[in-house]
Parts: structure tokens; sequence; C-alpha cells
């Protein structure tokens, strides 16, 4: 999808969020071997399936899951349309759905496609990188049942520390919130061991879906795997209702990918983490580099969000493609023309076409 957007242009293709890098390649041995069975009808979650995400949960977090905590998701998406049909209504304190913008775009639009008001809070730019404004998050809070969380956050590259996390959860414990905490981009931060949102404490952990996957981090969008991990059993519950029925059932082929890259991809990721930190303080060093452009270090995902206001351009996005760069335009990324001057760039692909775009990007801007 990223490459046919531009076929036949002469574009590099830098804008949705999956990578130029194959997958693990005992991700690869695992699926050839389950396609040469040749039997294709309905899968479902197996032993050894669900053993491999509880280590990886325990190993990787240290977090001890259970395996009725799972629920299996053909995408993250999904889970956060469930989420917001799931929880909230005005009888229990309004239906008002909070998130902190830029985001991305699916956390603006669910919760209008389900129904429920969207409250949205804008991240805070300092010279140290995007934080919350808390007392304004607070007041929002008031109106809401659910919070979405991005953790770590999409676009602006934040892996939020924990004690930003025990401010968010005190807040979430003092409106009575359910949190639905996407942590997707989790298994690719920068420095040190990402903490789920549900691991806090035993009560946080009472009103959280956390929405997980294989997908972003070994590179296995397509193939359509997820799962969100669901400690209270009543909300558990609420969240199988509101699928049933419409969600369908994961892709056979997506479950085993899963399975391999739990058990077998870390080398690999090790691996690809190191280029895309390479990757990443590239980026940041061409943009430092150039009139009108700026950004904060990125810190986990393979996305950096690029603040263009400085160029005096309208459309700074439709500049970059002119110039033969496709990035996401960043006014998908929150309500109103707040983010228009930005772009997301996805540096998730090799270091000859992340150069070769970042001199268009010069070239765009301007400078010598």
């Amino acid at each position: 999808m990223r490459w046919a957007k531009y076929a036949g242009r002469d574009v590099i293709p830098l804008w949705v969020a999956d990578m130029d890098f194959s997958a693990p390649p005992e991700v690869v041995d695992a699926l050839q071997r389950r396609i040469a069975s040749g039997l294709f009808g309905y899968g479902q979650p197996w032993p050894s399936l669900v053993e491999a995400v509880l280590e990886h949960c325990a190993s990787e977090y240290a977090w001890t899951v259970e395996p009725d905590w799972l629920v299996w998701l053909p995408g993250l998406v999904s889970g956060l349309h469930v989420a917001c049909r799931a929880v909230g209504d005005r009888e229990h304190g309004g239906d008002g759905v909070f998130t902190a913008t830029p985001v991305y775009p699916p956390f603006l639009s669910a919760p209008v496609e389900s129904g429920r008001r969207l409250l949205t809070l804008p991240l805070v730019a300092t010279e140290s990188g995007w934080g919350w404004d808390f007392a304004a998050a607070d007041a929002l809070m008031r109106a809401a049942r659910l919070f979405l969380l991005c953790h770590p956050h999409n676009p602006v590259g934040r892996a939020w520390r924990e004690d930003e996390l025990w401010q968010l959860a005190a807040l979430a414990e003092k409106h009575d919130l359910v949190v639905c905490s996407d942590e997707i981009h989790c298994d690719l931060t920068f420095a040190g061991r990402h903490r789920p949102f549900a691991t806090l404490s035993p009560e946080i952990a009472a009103r959280t879906i956390t929405l997980m996957a294989p997908s972003k981090t070994f590179n296995l969008a397509g193939l359509g795997c997820a799962f969100a991990i669901i400690p209270d059993s009543r909300l558990r519950a609420a969240f199988r209702a509101a699928l049933h029925g419409i969600v369908p059932h994961v892709n056979a082929l997506g479950l085993v990918a899963c399975e391999a890259a739990y058990r077998h991809g870390a080398a690999w990721r090790r691996q690809l983490i190191d280029t895309l930190r390479a990757h990443a303080a590239r980026v940041e060093q061409v943009v430092d580099g150039l009139p009108g452009l700026s950004m904060t270090s990125v810190e986990a995902t393979f996305l950096a969000w690029i603040d263009c206001r400085g160029l005096g351009v309208e459309h700074p996005a439709a500049l970059f493609e002119r110039h033969g760069v496709g990035v996401s335009d960043g006014a998908a990324f929150g309500p109103g023309p707040a983010y228009a001057q930005y772009v997301r760039l996805n540096f998730g692909t090799t270091r000859a076409l992340l150069d070769a775009a970042l001199e268009r990007i010069r070239t765009a801007c301007g400078s010598p």
C-alpha cells in the first residue's frame, strides 16, 4: 500500500507506518511450513502460541499475564473501535473519549464513528520533548469515561516515563476512567525497558485494556494479528460482547507469524533497533540543520514528527511530495488546522533511500 500510492512517480514513500525490512527468517520459515500444509480453514490460537505471548510479556516487561486475559484481534484499529463501543455511557459519568494530540488518526475517528464525544488535549512541545499538561487533562477528563492512551506515542515518538504514567494513572482513578492503552510500538523503544500502563498496580490493571501486536516490530502488518490484554473479567466481557459478530477471527498465518516472531525474533529485533536508532539520529541531524524545520528526539517507533512552521508554506507535505518525498500530512493527526504545518516521516527504510529522501527535503527547503 505504501509503495502503490506513488506507483509510476519518482516519489520515495515515507508515509504509512510499515517498514522496508524483510521479516525475521524464522517467521518466513514458519509461514512457509504452514502454507505447505495446504489447509486453510478457520483458525484459533493454540497453546504454544498463547505461551509465547505470555513468555514475551514476562521476559520483556516483567508482566505476568494470565491466558484468559487475552482477546485476539485482526488489528489494533479494531481494538480502538471495540473499546469505544464497550466503554462509556451517560449513566456512569458520560460518553466522552479523551485522548491527546497529535495522535494516530484512528484515535480521532474511532470515538466519533462509535457515537462517542471526542475530547482532545494538545500535548505540550518543549525543548526537551513533547509532554502533558496534566492540569488541562484533569479538567477535560471530567467529561470522559474512556481514555485512549498512545504508549509509546505515535507520532511524537515519546516513550512515556514512569512518573508520567503514574500521573496519568492518578487522573484515570480520580475520574474513574477506563484506559485503552495502544502499545503497538512497545518493542521499539531505543533505551530502557517498556513499562506497560497496566503494570503500574493491580488497581490500574483492573481499569486497563492493553492493545499489543507483533506487526510494527517485525513488519507483519499485512498478516492481521493483534491482541488485547484485559485483566478485569467484567471489562473483558464487555469488550468481547462489543466485538461479537462484527470483528472477524484472526488470520491463521498471522497467528503463525506471531508465535515465530515472539519465540525467535529477539536477535533480529536488536539489530532493527540499532538501525532505527541510527536512522532517527540521521533524520534529526538533517532536520536540525535545515531552515524552517525542527523536531524533538525520537525515543521509540520508526516515525519522526517534524515541525515545518518555519518554512512559511501552507502545506509542507504537498511541498515535499512535489520534491519527491511522500510523508504523512500532519493535519490528519489532530482536529482543526493545529498540525497542518507538521509532517510525519517514516524512517523504517534502507539508509540509501532515507538519505536520498533527506536530500530531496533539503532541496525543498531551499538549502544548498
